[in-house]
């Protein structure tokens, strides 16, 4: 990936990391990797979520009891953490949505402004 997009998915991402992972446990409890695959496949690519990233949100997340955290064995027999939305991450993806949502129409406002 070159520089320039690299650092324009790094802005696309900055504040919408939290929201991505926490729409993709609504999907199924996922371990970290099929979080990132998942992002990434939905995405079409545009979002490479590295686990520098990820790892420290998904700490965030739990922190905050908007996800839980239980050791299992993946698909691979490997050992790995599966991660589960909470009902009170529910809420949250909920209103990260919603702020999403303004911010989209406001930079549509501006952009099909005069």
């Amino acid at each position: 990936m070159p520089k320039n997009a690299k650092s324009q998915q790094d802005e696309l991402l900055k504040g919408t990391l939290e929201m991505l992972i926490l729409k993709s446990l609504t999907v199924q409890p996922m371990h970290g990797y099929a979080i990132v695959q998942h992002i990434a496949r939905l995405s079409n690519g545009v979002f490479a979520v590295d686990h520098g990233s990820l790892y420290p949100a998904l700490a965030r997340l739990q922190t905050n009891g908007w996800v839980i955290g239980k050791w299992g064995e993946s698909p691979t027999k490997r050992r790995a953490r599966y991660y589960t939305i909470t009902a009170s991450g529910r809420r949250r993806l909920g209103e990260k949505v919603s702020g999403f949502d303004r911010v989209l129409a406001a930079i549509d406002g501006v952009m099909s402004g005069s």
